[in-house]
């Protein structure tokens, strides 16, 4: 496995115009190395590979990274690179710009001038981008762990029961089966709180008719899954809910069927949010329709109307739409989707009828 990564990073080394690079965000690290522990620093070049770590996970990355050489780290990973760098000429160095602070970047670029220093985290996130067989199986995992929890709680929720509860209940269910933490801080939106794209469960009750919007994902073997249902509680649903419960069911499904290789990621939430707009209620739709899922919960690629990405096969993308009215409620379904040849493939199987039970 690392081989062939290796391959790539190099690859992406040379286009950058580097000599060297340096990894050290933890997805990044662990996608080429697959070291699983929270200290450490990768550097790369063309003939070497080594791994900078503290006395804590020694023993460790000799186990899980298989062609690196594992050097100990005895005050500083900083300082251990700038005796490394000393007796090797790499002139310029790439760097991930967005993960370092600056105050970090700044000891980085005075210990080791005159070294120039290059930010190519895009190009190396851009190398996650096509997952392999491996990776999309334990998404894949991922999937339909909480595709289960759903089903098995999903009867729970009524009217009376806090929301923080019930993602509590959700996290213990997915925790007991083998997850290793959720993806994210779990959404569960309820009544007008469900015009909150990004709210994170509460101390609200649910009560009868209301709207609720459940965001959640596991992390299962180091990888991502994201999941969103709306259900509405114990009631018929009023005319608004059900219409833009409608449209946004239409939307997401416009957007799928726009995911295959050579799309542009714009043009799958144009189709998506062009539903949306055509219905009346663009201006309550505003984030982008998905993102890439993997070792990130939010990677590339990202479809959003200014993504210049292009879809490829072996991609894993979310679909999720939504309609949110202020002081209302709110809708948003969301697939996990994997870029076939042969059109997109839903790894999601939750059903989408839980408004009007078609």
């Amino acid at each position: 496995m690392n081989g062939e990564r290796l391959k790539r990073v190099r690859q992406a080394i040379k286009e950058a115009g580097v000599d060297a690079v340096l990894v050290s965000s933890p997805e990044n690290r662990r996608y080429l190395s697959g070291f699983t522990g929270t200290s450490g620093v990768l550097l790369i070049s063309a003939e070497e590979n080594r791994l900078l770590t503290d006395f804590r996970y020694v023993e460790q990355a000799g186990r899980e990274c298989a062609g690196f050489e594992i050097v100990r780290v005895e005050k500083t990973w900083v300082q251990t690179l700038r005796d490394i760098i000393a007796f090797r000429s790499y002139p310029r160095i790439g760097f991930e710009g967005s993960h370092l602070t600056y105050r970090l970047y700044s000891t980085l670029a005075e210990a080791l001038a005159p070294v120039q220093l290059e930010d190519i985290k895009s190009g190396l996130d851009r190398l996650r981008a096509v997952k392999d067989n491996e990776e999309i199986k334990l998404i894949h995992r991922g999937v339909l762990m909480v595709d289960e929890a759903f089903a098995q709680l999903c009867e729970t929720i009524r009217p009376g029961v806090v929301e923080r509860d019930f993602s509590l209940a959700l996290e213990a269910f997915l925790r007991q089966r083998g997850g290793e933490r959720m993806s994210f801080d779990t959404i569960v939106a309820s009544g007008t709180r469900a015009a909150l794209p990004h709210g994170v469960a509460s101390d609200k009750a649910i009560e009868s008719g209301d709207l609720v919007v459940l965001d959640c994902g596991v992390v299962y073997g180091g990888y991502a899954s994201d999941f969103t249902r709306t259900i509405l509680v114990e009631a018929e649903p009023a005319t608004w809910q059900e219409e833009i419960y409608r449209v946004v069911l239409a939307a997401q499904q416009a957007g799928i069927d726009k995911v295959r290789p050579g799309v542009r990621a714009a043009e799958v939430d144009a189709a998506a949010r062009g539903v949306i707009e055509d219905a009346g209620y663009g201006e309550y739709f505003g984030h982008g329709t998905g993102h890439g899922v993997g070792l990130n919960v939010h990677e590339a690629p990202h479809l959003s109307a200014s993504s210049e990405e292009v879809l490829e096969a072996g991609m894993v993308v979310t679909v999720e739409p939504g309609i949110y009215l202020p002081g209302k409620g709110g809708v948003r379904i969301e697939d996990v989707v994997v870029v076939r040849d042969d059109g997109p493939e839903v790894l999601t199987t939750t059903p989408k009828n839980y408004l009007f039970r078609a």
